[in-house]
This record gives structure tokens, C-alpha cells and sequence, in this order.
């Protein structure tokens, strides 16, 4: 799974946070540059109850799509440039999100 052909990956980073209707939030920043057109991969769980709610991902303004509540999503993510970040925006409650990054090696700073 890793861009150079080894095996595995390096690193996993994960969150939880509650968005709120109306609010975007950035998942993963693609600043890094050690995370450029590296094997990257994306898991994103909407864990709402009300059937009702969903987020938008977008990754460099482009929309991938909505996550209802109990949806999830599985992906590839290239970190191409600066500008490709995973945003999520909230449209109607507040949702809970869970995610990870699994990664290559990544300078983390402090």
C-alpha cells in the first residue's frame, strides 16, 4: 500500500469532533508536503442517530459527496497540493464525525 511499493503504511492519525449545522471543519490538511501524491487513505463515519443529518466532503472545493447519519466513507487521497484539503460542513444538527488518515511517514510539528 505505500506509494514506493513497500508494504503497509507508517502512521494513523484519528479524531472525533461534533459539527454543528452550518459549520465547516477541516479534516485533514494537505500542507504537508511528505503527504504529497503518497499512498494515502481517508475513512470518514458520520456516528448521528437522526436520519435527518448529513455533511458534505469536499476535497479542494470539489464535492465527493454527503454522509448521512450511520454512513461512511473509505478513500484514497492523493494530498496533490497546498489547496487539497478534506473539509466537512455540517447542514442540518450537529453531527458527530469520526475519522482517520492512514499514512505514510509524516514530520508532525509541534
Amino acid at each position: 500500500m505505500k506509494a514506493s511499493g513497500g508494504e503497509g503504511l507508517d502512521m494513523v492519525r484519528m479524531g472525533n469532533v461534533d459539527i454543528a449545522t452550518g459549520t465547516n471543519f477541516d479534516l485533514f490538511n494537505a500542507d504537508n508536503a511528505s503527504n504529497v501524491n503518497k499512498a494515502n487513505k481517508v475513512y470518514v463515519c458520520n456516528n448521528s442517530t437522526d436520519e435527518s443529518y448529513y455533511v458534505v466532503i469536499t476535497i479542494d472545493a470539489t464535492v465527493i459527496g454527503r454522509l448521512y447519519a450511520n454512513d461512511w466513507m473509505f478513500i484514497p487521497w492523493g494530498a496533490e497540493d497546498a489547496t487539497a484539503d478534506i473539509e466537512i460542513q455540517a447542514y442540518t444538527g450537529t453531527n458527530k464525525i469520526n475519522y482517520m488518515l492512514f499514512h505514510e511517514g509524516e514530520t508532525l510539528l509541534s
